[in-house]
C-alpha cells in the first residue's frame, strides 16, 4: 500500500521538510577545509532540535548520527566522524531527515569543499539535473517508472553534454515517504516508462538520483552502512522530497520562498 495524504498532512510534511532545508543550509554554509563531519553532524541535529523536530537518521536500525556525510568515493551512509576532517578538493555529500509532528522531511546535497576539479563539478551538476527531471515527472496520472526513466535520460544526456559517461547506483533509490522516512515504492533511478503504480494525489516521494563517475558497482564497508564505489571513483547523490499535488509536483524540502 502507497500512502495517501490529505492536503494537511502534505503541509505537515512541507513543515519539516523547512526543517530539513534549514538544517543542510546550516551545514553548506560550515562545510570548509578543516571542519570535520562530525562537527557538521553536531550543526544540523542542533538545527533540526531547536526547530522542535527530531533527526529522523539518528539511532535508525542503529544509526549513530543526524546527518550522513558521505565524502568523494562514499555515495551514501558515511558515518559523521571526527576524524574525518574535510580538506580542499573533497566532494562531499550530505543526506538529511527530520520528524516533525510525525512527518518526515529528506533531502541531500552534494558540496564542493574549496576548488573541486572540472569532473566533480559536472558530477554534481549532472545528478542535480537528474533529480531535478525526475522531479517534473512526478505529476498526477504518471507511472512510477516515468520518474525513473526522466532521472536516467538526464543522466545520459548530462554525460553526452560533459563528454563522459557517468555510473548510475542501481542497488539503492527513492522512495515513498509521510508518516515513516522509508515506505513502498522503492523508485529507482533507472527503468523504462510506463511502469508500475499510477502517481496519485497525495503520494510523496524521495526522488534521490546517486551517480558515479566510474563503475556503477558498489561495496558496503565493515562498519555496516558506509557504501562506496567498488572502482574508488567519486560519488554524487541529491534528494528531495516531493509531494504530488493536482498543480503539479511540490517540492517539499525546497528552502523557505523558493
Amino acid at each position: 500500500m502507497i500512502e495517501i495524504k490529505s492536503p494537511a498532512e502534505l503541509q505537515a510534511m512541507r513543515a519539516a521538510g523547512l526543517v530539513v532545508a534549514r538544517a543542510l543550509a546550516e551545514v553548506t554554509a560550515a562545510a570548509k577545509p578543516g571542519v570535520s563531519t562530525a562537527e557538521l553532524d553536531e550543526i544540523a541535529e542542533q538545527t533540526i532540535r531547536d526547530a522542535g523536530a527530531v533527526p529522523s537518521f539518528k539511532g535508525y536500525h542503529g544509526f549513530p548520527a543526524s546527518i550522513c556525510a558521505s565524502v568523494n568515493e562514499q555515495i551514501v551512509h558515511g558515518i559523521p566522524a571526527g576524524s574525518q576532517v574535510l580538506a580542499e578538493g573533497d566532494l562531499l555529500s550530505v543526506d538529511c531527515g527530520a520528524i516533525l509532528d510525525d512527518w518526515h522531511g529528506d533531502s541531500a546535497v552534494t558540496l564542493a569543499i574549496g576548488g573541486v576539479s572540472a569532473a566533480d563539478e559536472d558530477l554534481s551538476t549532472a545528478t542535480r539535473l537528474s533529480m531535478e527531471a525526475g522531479i517534473k515527472a512526478a505529476v498526477a496520472g504518471a507511472r512510477l517508472s516515468d520518474i525513473s526513466h526522466a532521472v536516467e535520460t538526464a543522466t545520459l544526456a548530462a554525460g553526452r553534454a560533459h563528454g563522459r559517461e557517468y555510473g548510475i547506483v542501481r542497488e539503492y533509490g527513492g522512495h515513498g515517504i509521510g508518516s515513516s522516512m522509508h515506505m513502498d515504492p522503492f523508485l529507482p533511478n533507472y527503468g523504462k516508462p510506463g511502469r508500475g503504480p499510477k502517481l496519485r494525489v497525495g503520494m510523496a516521494i524521495a526522488i534521490e538520483p546517486m551517480l558515479t563517475l566510474g563503475s556503477e558497482e558498489t561495496v558496503e564497508l565493515e562498519d555496516g552502512w558506509t557504501v562506496v564505489t567498488a572502482d574508488a571513483s567519486r560519488a554524487a547523490h541529491w534528494e528531495h522530497t516531493v509531494a504530488i499535488t493536482e498543480d503539479g509536483p511540490w517540492v517539499l524540502t525546497a528552502p523557505e520562498g523558493v
